[in-house]
């Protein structure tokens, strides 16, 4: 071959360098696109576009693990303090009870007080979230199909009084994704109490494995294994690389697995987790005034636990995250569920829980959140207005209180009504399937709509039921 030593490549104009480097600069531009969610292949926690225009952005759903007594909360009844000690006014078919248990009327220990420029009544119970009533719409004819606190548990939170179903936070985060992608987007805060029915409550049942609930418990370290275990980020960084690729070769031999995919997603956001939840459990910055407002530094043990989950949900809800949930403390006696000790039992748990809502009510309000976050909260049934044995209530179905707050709904008003025992629903009855079309219609998603094919039907959280509360929407 010829060479000339003299010869030299004559330099390339700036024309041809960018055309030759096309696939260079390219694949740097795309490096940075895909950091970005917005051009990265979605992830299953990626926002998604809603029905319509929502007015809700997330939700915090207060759940009252046992039953509240709706006589004794937010449904005083004058007839029960005539009546107090006689038998019960009303036929009750005695097989619809919990217990075969039936006892005389039995008035409330507490007295109800008119609150805010509404002027709603509130019992003795809840001195501090009275003073919230204009934000709350309180629906005093809800219902439910079970009498029994697992399969009631199940209803309420899944649609279905069965094992196996995905739960209203599974819905939600499957429809409308996250707007957090460094922390799950269906969290539920554990304040030491699971529900009757397990875990199941918070399961993504047949939906994709990805959209179960992430428990965290109360305390500065919320979640196992929070805390790297390997000495450098880079040796951390090497084993999830590693991982990664033994997971993309299992998907190339089989296919996509649910499975798979939901422990490839959990691997991915547990990483960014180890950043994210010190972060978010770290309350240094927070004054002396909100950790007073949220009962942290209350002399009840059980206020200090329940305050401290309420002020993490705000934190989450400044972070984006979907669907959060709080259950009970533990240590006050049987949960909402006295079938006897009424008096001390619903005190302990009324105070656990009165202070801390209340301050998260008033801080996501004077943070401007409140507006943008559905609040609810409800047990899974009420109590009968006749005592079981000499101071107790029993389980009931058929007419109990719950209420919604901010994210779409008026504020200040009373939806439904019960009998004058406050036995049973007589106006404007509400089912599950209601409240849970209501609660999707607020976050912008048609509960018809949102479905998911699964054994050759097409599925979704109200089954074939349900009807939003137009009335109660602002």
């Amino acid at each position: 071959m010829f060479r000339c030593n003299r010869f030299h490549q004559p330099p390339i104009t700036r024309r041809e360098m960018l055309s030759r480097c096309a696939n260079g600069f390219g694949a740097v531009a795309l490096t940075s696109l895909l950091a970005d969610q917005a051009f990265a292949e979605p992830g299953p926690f990626a926002p998604k576009p809603t029905h319509f225009a929502p007015e809700a952005k997330n939700v915090i759903f207060l759940y009252m693990d046992g039953g509240p007594s709706q006589v004794d909360t937010f449904d005083p009844k004058p007839r029960l303090d005539k009546e107090d000690g006689k038998p019960f006014g009303l036929d009750v078919d005695k097989k619809t009870l919990q217990f075969d248990n039936m006892g005389l009327t039995l008035a409330s220990p507490w007295k109800f007080k008119q609150y805010g420029e509404s002027g709603l009544p509130v019992s003795d119970l809840f001195p501090h979230l009275g003073k919230c009533v204009d934000w709350l719409t309180i629906v005093r004819s809800m219902t439910s199909k079970f009498s029994e606190h697992t399969f009631a548990n199940y209803f309420l939170h899944t649609g279905h009084p069965i094992q196996g179903r995905p739960s209203m936070g599974a819905w939600v985060t499957y429809g409308l994704g996250s707007e957090c992608q460094n922390l799950p987007g269906f969290i539920v805060l554990n304040g030491g109490l699971t529900p009757p029915g397990g875990l199941d409550n918070f399961n993504s049942g047949y939906l994709p494995a990805t959209y179960q609930a992430s428990v965290f418990s109360a305390g500065a370290t919320p979640v196992a294994n929070i805390n790297p275990s390997e000495a450098t980020p880079q040796r951390q960084q090497s084993k999830l690389d590693l991982m990664r690729q033994l997971d993309q070769s299992t998907v190339r031999r089989f296919g996509q697995l649910d499975k798979l995919d939901a422990a490839i997603a959990s691997y991915e956001v547990a990483a960014r987790m180890q950043t994210a939840v010190p972060e978010l459990m770290d309350l240094a910055a927070e004054s002396k005034e909100t950790l007073d407002l949220y009962g942290l530094n209350d002399e009840f043990k059980n206020t200090r636990t329940y305050g401290h989950i309420c002020l993490v949900a705000r934190r989450l809800i400044e972070r984006g995250v979907r669907f959060i949930e709080l259950t009970c403390p533990n240590g006050n006696g049987d949960r909402w569920d006295q079938h006897g000790k009424l008096r001390d039992g619903h005190n302990k748990n009324a105070k656990s829980v009165d202070k801390p809502i209340a301050g998260l009510l008033t801080d996501l309000h004077r943070r401007g959140l409140l507006d943008e976050t559905l609040v609810v909260f409800s047990g899974e049934f009420g109590r009968t207005p006749f005592a079981q044995g000499r101071d107790g209530r029993d389980h009931d179905r058929f007419g109990f209180s719950a209420w919604l707050a901010g994210g779409g709904v008026k504020g200040g008003q009373i939806y439904g009504a019960t009998d004058e025992y406050g036995y049973k629903a007589v106006e404007n009855k509400v089912e599950m399937h209601d409240l849970h079309a209501t609660m999707l219609h607020l976050l912008g998603v048609d509960h018809k709509r949102q479905t998911y094919r699964f054994a050759g039907r097409d599925m979704r959280l109200t089954d074939v039921h349900g009807n939003v509360i137009e009335e109660i929407l602002a």
